[in-house]
């Protein structure tokens, strides 16, 4: 096996990493060093030559020199990397998939006053407070070292490797697990505790990430929350392995799809946990997309004043989407999400094994938010959208096996924890998500909440409120194009909708965004978004129309 090192500067992921290469007479390999020999120059002329832009690309280089991982039972290569090596999401792809990562933690402090005495200048820290720079660095890249096995670097030398080995020794015990199944370990990407609850991301993951959600929240029994569809995709076996690992289990099955969300379906699921004696503070599991998420999570906030939920999401729109952001609701006939709570999530784990198996079209009705997402300000986002979109929507396997999947969904998930964590009740910033949803809303009231899914509804609402912004200034020409080209791409929002023009109009009279008799509008500018309450009914009919069936626009 290969035994990958991660953490920050002056962690001692080096020495470390000597050392426990001699004990098991393995190769290793210093990816800083692979990366001089390289570049024929040291790090910090690589840094002053090319910038920190330059030395990335050499250090996505030097990751992929490593090939795949090395499936020995034994340790065949230790691996230490730099800091910021996994940053980079498709470096953290290669490194911890199949191998075994390791962090090596240390108190800020402790690490500054050895970089202070370090010969070897490390760049990000050069020229600033030691402490406050090691300090940020932690804040930022915690989220990737978490997804590791973590042992304590602030110990003598000897007892580090000891902590390492035994790692090694537990994970040897347990087996290599590279099929992915749910009842393994997996392969964690990323763990981040946050206002939203805690966040995994990985693949294969989902048995092992619910079984230590429960743990966490000193659960008796998992009581699993889902829908014929998902259960069957994906329920089963995940039931299975929690059994695997001793947890009883009981099951409320919910309607599918749209008609989960119904206020007759969460008095159903109210009345099936009162059978089962659910008590307050034990949580449920639900597991299944956006439908069943937002019914799952409003179940939850209501039955006995509030019970804890894990999240499983199953579908893309779930996992870059609905799950995240503690928004729970049902719908009425008048509009969408009319009636809901605010419940923030105990745990939410997302499994990016479940979107293999996904219909064509819902992943690529998803890519609207992921559309919505990018158009928000990640760049990176919008181009990869722009280059493997249409692929990562088709499925193709190489989406999969290069981590430009999993890539996709950690830029996307964590931009909106990021907005939600700094406005988790919609008060001030949060509203930039809804960039596409006031039309987009309304065009999936007026199909019934039946026949246009969320995310290709949210791409109408974003070619609409594209348009809207240019005709008001707003929104750059450039950029509305840029969206609207990528939604072309993707093959979304293509075709006239058949629906009347009053009928969506009257719908859109029902968004939750009103504010003093006015809809709060959520318009592109050129690296964002704009919120206004000034849009000219006229234009938002006319664009609205625009959309609509020739016959239908009058």
């Amino acid at each position: 096996m290969d035994v990958v090192l991660v953490g920050l500067p002056g962690s001692g992921k080096s020495v470390v990493g000597r050392r426990l290469a001699a004990r098991y007479r393995a190769v290793f390999i210093d990816l800083d060093e692979v990366i001089e020999r390289a570049a024929g120059r040291s790090v910090a002329e690589i840094f002053e030559a090319e910038g920190e832009a330059g030395f990335r690309a050499r250090e996505r280089a030097a990751v992929g020199t490593l090939g795949g991982p090395d499936a020995a039972a034994s340790v065949v290569r230790v691996i230490a990397t730099g800091g910021g090596t996994v940053v980079d999401p498709r470096n953290r792809w290669r490194l911890y998939r199949g191998r075994l990562p390791v962090w090596i933690d240390g108190r800020p402090e402790v690490l500054a006053q050895r970089l202070r005495r370090s010969v070897t200048v490390r760049p990000l820290v050069a020229g600033r407070d030691p402490v406050g720079a090691v300090r940020a660095l932690s804040a930022e890249r915690r989220r990737f070292y978490a997804a590791a096995h973590r042992v304590t670097g602030v110990a003598e030398l000897r007892t580090v490797v000891d902590s390492v080995s035994r790692i090694i020794e537990e994970h040897g015990r347990h087996g290599m697990v590279f099929d992915g199944r749910l009842h393994g370990p997996g392969t964690r990407l990323l763990l981040a505790e946050t206002p939203l609850g805690v966040v995994t991301i990985g693949e294969g993951n989902a048995g092992a990430g619910v079984a230590s959600a429960l743990r966490r929240l000193e659960a008796r029994r998992a009581i699993l929350v889902s829908e014929p569809g998902a259960w069957s995709a994906a329920g089963e076996e995940l039931a299975a392995g929690l059994e695997a690992r001793g947890w009883p289990v009981e099951l409320v099955l919910l309607p599918q799809g749209e008609a989960a969300k119904q206020l007759a379906v969460i008095g159903d699921g109210a009345s099936s946990l009162a059978r089962l004696r659910v008590e307050r503070g034990e949580p449920i599991v639900a597991i299944g997309g956006g439908a069943l998420g937002d019914t799952a999570g409003f179940l939850a906030a209501t039955y006995l004043r509030g019970i804890p939920v894990i999240h499983v999401p199953t579908t893309l729109v779930a996992q870059i989407d609905s799950s995240i952001g503690g928004k729970t609701a049902v719908d009425l006939p008048e509009g969408k999400n009319l009636v809901g709570s605010f419940h923030q999530p105990a745990a939410v784990v997302i499994d990016i094994t479940f979107l293999r198996t996904l219909a064509e079209r819902e992943r690529r009705a998803a890519l609207g938010e992921a559309v919505k997402m990018a158009a928000l300000g990640d760049e990176r986002l919008f181009d990869l959208l722009e280059s493997d979109g249409d692929a990562i929507a088709e499925g193709a396997a190489a989406t999969f096996d290069s981590g430009l999947v999993a890539e996709l969904v950690e830029r996307a998930a964590w931009a909106k924890v990021q907005i939600v964590s700094a406005d988790e009740r919609e008060a001030g910033d949060r509203i930039r998500l809804n960039l596409g949803h006031s039309l987009g809303h309304a065009y999936e009231a007026a199909a019934g909440f039946a026949n246009l899914l969320h995310g290709e509804a949210v791409a109408y609402g974003l070619r609409a409120a594209c348009r809207i912004g240019e005709a008001m200034g707003i929104t750059p020409t450039d950029r509305a194009s840029r969206v609207e080209r990528l939604l072309d791409k993707l093959s979304l929002a293509l075709r006239p909708l058949p629906y009347s023009i009053d009928t969506v109009l009257a719908l859109l009279g029902a968004d939750k965004k009103h504010s003093g008799g006015r809809l709060r509008w959520v318009l592109p500018t050129a690296d964002g978004t704009e919120v206004r309450n000034d849009v000219p009914a006229e234009l938002v009919a006319h664009v609205g129309a625009g959309l609509l069936e020739e016959e239908l626009r009058s």
